[in-house]
């Protein structure tokens, strides 16, 4: 019954493209917009998972993670795009959408991408878990974009999802503008575990919406392992490529 509704609506009012308003056929994505979404392919960096742009074919870690580790384990994203593009490209104008101009409509054709292209096994997790937003800013967006997306993994997967035990303890600034090191004094002790015993041991899946120098889900895996978890892998929807 829900498919026919939903068929009936597609008809009398049909679906447009999040990115470029252009008529689709199911709602999201346009073909156009599909495309320009690029996913991350070998060459890569086995630890933070950044693509190389030249080179050999072989996966190698990339400077960054040889000058400084990071605390998780690995990180992949299921899309990427170039952060200092001025072009509109199509994924990073509808991430702004959702989250500063607060569309919680886009998380379910974000969360569809996600699905679509992860390139990580959640099924092989312990548990799910978000990167938390302090609840200052969760109240002023009404919610965390990256619980969203996790939601929608974990239904899929079948993995339970911990949206409670990781929590950031003091709030930060908006990251967009700060280079590398101002990113991570940002968010320097800004999380804690508050429910070791859902951490100790697991195997965790930590999500968020874009990755950019990783100092977010850095400082989270830290706060993670230090509770005692066996390990801290990071899935992102987007990866925002700097050069």
């Amino acid at each position: 019954m829900r498919r026919i509704w939903e068929s009936t609506l597609n008809l009398l009012y049909p679906p447009s493209c999040y990115a470029c308003g252009a008529a689709t056929r199911r709602v999201g994505f346009c073909h156009g917009c599909t495309a320009a979404i690029e996913t991350p392919t070998s060459p890569l960096c086995p630890v933070c998972g950044v693509p190389h742009r030249t080179g050999d074919d072989i996966d190698h870690t990339c400077g960054r993670c040889l000058q400084r580790r990071p605390r998780f384990r690995q990180a992949r994203a299921c899309t990427i795009y170039d952060a200092a593009d001025s072009v509109a490209h199509p994924l990073k104008s509808v991430l702004q959408r959702y989250k500063y101009n607060r569309d919680v409509g886009l998380a379910r054709p974000l969360a569809a991408l996600m699905l679509e292209r992860c390139p990580l096994p959640a099924a092989a997790y312990d548990v799910i878990t978000p990167v938390p937003l302090h609840v200052k800013r969760l109240r002023w967006r009404g919610f965390n974009q990256a619980q969203l997306l996790a939601h929608a993994l974990a239904r899929t997967s079948r993995v339970a999802i911990d949206a409670l035990s990781l929590q950031r303890v003091r709030p930060t600034v908006p990251q967009v503008q700060l280079n590398e090191a101002e990113r991570r004094r940002n968010v320097a002790r800004a999380f804690a575990v508050a429910r070791p015993t859902h951490v100790r041991g697991r195997h965790i899946l930590l999500v968020d919406d874009v990755y950019t120098t990783g100092a977010t889900v850095e400082e989270c895996s830290h706060a993670l392992l230090k509770a005692g978890a066996a390990a801290v892998d990071v899935l992102v929807l987007a990866r925002a490529v700097l050069h």
